[in-house]
């Protein structure tokens, strides 16, 4: 009987499965999509999570990120350096593959099927028939998992979704950019030095190019080729509870509020070495607790700012109070940025 079940190979999956092959366990990856894994998503990661790959022996290539910068349409600009070092703009199909690297480097085995089936049996899950110790699923925003235990709950108000591309010039700053306009917010990443990614969350469903006509400063300086358009969404996802017998769901397959505060990658992390510490003392029960506070600062923060910009006035206003202020914008971003800790 294999100790652990990971679903998903997202970055949060394989994660799991590293941390559980370095604990001693025999894990196993289900994963039905070959080759790196895209997905619409800012590709920035903070100082915290850039600490937990290289802890786990992973360093994609990427682009320095020397902190957060806020822009608006009136001109106004705040912004805020990370004080433990810099973050990595990293694509995210490279993250994927150097977590994949490591995992064939650690002899962890990834079977090209998706579970499919999930029944407790007290001492052990069924996972498709076949025992295990513990399932974890890190199968994502639209987890099948979560769907297939009936932890899904319907999420309330606004449907906000993410579109990012590519654009092939050289990033023009160091700093990820937060670009505002009245309904809705731009990301702008360096992920190399020819490469900006530019991502937008929208609760208006709108195209990527409507989106972006928001945004004139930020188009002129948008001058190269551009790649497809990807998409996600929605952002918000609820779950009952993040345990269910002997499986654990971890990242954003757990629940989701939004991509507003970037913090997913460095979250994720945590509540993978979270859930194999809670595999080795065998009381998947502990996770439901853990996970719950790791996710609390990030999700007031991000329910907060939400709430804030949901308020068309006081939207207006947050670029330029953020810039009278820049110590409270740097307290709230470096915030954000330390390393998470796990409790013991």
């Amino acid at each position: 009987m294999r100790d652990l079940v990971v679903a998903g190979g997202g970055p949060v999956g394989l994660a799991v499965a590293l941390y559980a092959a370095r604990a001693g366990l025999d894990v196993v990856v289900r994963e039905p999509r070959t080759g790196p894994v895209d997905k619409a998503c800012g590709e920035g990661l903070m100082p915290g999570a850039v600490a937990d790959l290289a802890a786990l022996g992973v360093h994609p290539d990427g682009h320095p990120l020397s902190g957060i910068r806020y822009v608006d349409g009136s001109g106004a600009a705040a912004e805020a350096v990370f004080g433990a070092g810099p973050g990595r703009g990293v694509r995210r199909t490279t993250l994927h593959a150097a977590l994949s690297d490591a995992l064939d480097r650690a002899g962890v085995e990834v079977e090209p099927e998706p579970v499919r089936s999930v029944r407790d049996a007290g001492d052990h899950v069924l996972v498709d028939d076949e025992p295990a110790r513990h399932l974890v699923a890190a199968d994502g925003l639209h987890s099948p998992v979560r769907r297939l235990l009936g932890l899904e709950v319907a999420a309330r108000g606004p449907r906000r979704f993410g579109l990012r591309c590519h654009v092939r010039q050289a990033p023009w700053t160091p700093f990820v950019e937060v670009h505002w306009s009245p309904g809705a917010e731009a990301y702008v990443t360096p992920v190399a030095d020819d490469l900006v990614g530019v991502a937008v969350l929208t609760d208006s469903g709108a195209p990527f190019d409507e989106v972006l006509l928001g945004f004139p400063a930020l188009r002129e300086r948008l001058t190269g080729e551009r790649t497809k358009v990807m998409g996600a969404g929605p952002l918000r996802q609820r779950s009952r509870r993040r345990v269910a017998g002997r499986t654990m769901l971890v990242g954003d397959a757990g629940g989701y509020v939004d991509a507003l505060t970037g913090e997913g990658i460095a979250l994720g992390l945590a509540h993978a070495r979270a859930a194999v510490a809670c595999a080795v003392a065998d009381d998947p029960a502990r996770f439901e607790a853990v996970a719950r506070r790791l996710s609390r600062r990030h999700e007031l923060l991000t329910h907060a700012l939400l709430r804030a910009t949901a308020h068309r006035p006081l939207r207006r206003h947050l670029v330029p109070a953020a810039a009278r202020a820049p110590w409270l914008f740097s307290a709230a971003v470096n915030q954000l940025a330390r390393p998470i800790e796990v409790p013991a």
